[in-house]
């Protein structure tokens, strides 16, 4: 087997680790604000609504981690990088969503709606609702902006990105962002519940609610991570320009197999079966590094290229 490798800018981790920046101080500063509304409010969804902004400033802290742990040269160990610790740590991210902020949410809104209470001070509540919203959504919008930056005009919407995508950094973001933005929602309705009908289990109700959506968060996130840490191929659009890519340098042969495998969000190694021409060996190692540069080139997250050569059938 005939290999190579090589390294490039990694300026989807720049981006992807302004994502997290952009996420982890939105979430600081909201986790705080809802705090203090909660110890004058009592209000439950609020008090789930600040676990949730305290865990979310945790996972970002985390995936910072593992970003920077993934972003290590390859070494003796490591012959092929340290990418693939950025989906154990989302993974750990994804427990955490579940355990601390899920978890934690189902029981205090039972126990809520067990002893329901009235919600104090409500106009101070809704005021801190709206502008951890406008936070969430600040943070939403550069998560989604990066997003549109990776899918580079191919025509993928954000269902099919956050199935696919091979950056956790981004794709958990957008989650944690969307579910607190629709949490928000639910804690505003609970709140408004309370105090504008009466029924003061509405809060207890709305605290439930959010806890089951994080725990919904958290089983997709462990679940496309677990998938990524298994191994999983480039995406179907990256795949196809990859095999043009490959096809095109046919002068000295022909490629019988395409596999790519993603090593890190930014690292994607390609083994491709190739059947050489009846070229010299000279002609042969120069055509395969052409193959080499036109595939790198079509996709700047190609660390490392592979031929496994297989002899002309007779």
């Amino acid at each position: 087997m005939a290999g190579a490798g090589g390294s490039k800018p990694q300026d989807g981790t720049a981006s992807a680790r302004k994502v997290v920046f952009a996420a982890l101080f939105g979430n600081l500063a909201v986790a705080a604000t809802k705090f203090v509304a909660f110890a004058v409010s009592g209000s439950t969804a609020m008090l789930t609504e600040a676990i949730h902004s305290l865990v979310d400033t945790t996972d970002q802290l985390l995936l910072l981690v593992g970003q920077r742990r993934a972003a290590r040269p390859p070494d003796a160990e490591h012959p092929f990088g340290y990418g693939l610790e950025a989906y154990f740590w989302s993974f750990v991210v994804a427990l955490m969503i579940f355990l601390i902020g899920g978890l934690v949410g189902v029981l205090e809104g039972i126990d809520r709606v067990l002893h329901p209470a009235p919600v104090r001070a409500p106009l101070l509540t809704f005021a801190v609702l709206a502008a951890a919203a406008v936070f969430e959504g600040l943070s939403f919008r550069t998560a989604y902006r990066e997003f549109r930056r990776t899918v580079r005009g191919r025509p993928v919407r954000l269902p099919t990105f956050l199935r696919l995508s091979k950056d956790p950094s981004v794709f958990a973001t957008l989650m944690e962002d969307g579910a607190a933005l629709v949490g928000l929602i639910l804690a505003a309705l609970g709140v408004a519940g309370s105090t504008l009908l009466g029924w003061h289990r509405a809060d207890g109700v709305a605290s439930i609610l959010i806890g089951l959506l994080l725990i919904g968060v958290a089983a997709f996130l462990a679940n496309e991570t677990r998938s990524l840490i298994a191994g999983e191929p480039a995406t179907p659009p990256v795949m196809e320009e990859i095999v043009k890519a490959v096809e095109a340098g046919g002068a000295v042969g022909r490629a019988s197999s395409v596999r790519t495998l993603h090593l890190g969000p930014q690292n994607i190694l390609v083994v491709v079966g190739w059947t050489p021409a009846e070229v010299s060996a000279a002609e042969l190692q120069a055509g395969l590094a052409r193959v080499r540069a036109a595939v790198m080139a079509v996709e700047p997250r190609v660390r490392d290229v592979l031929f496994d050569l297989h002899p002309p059938v007779a």
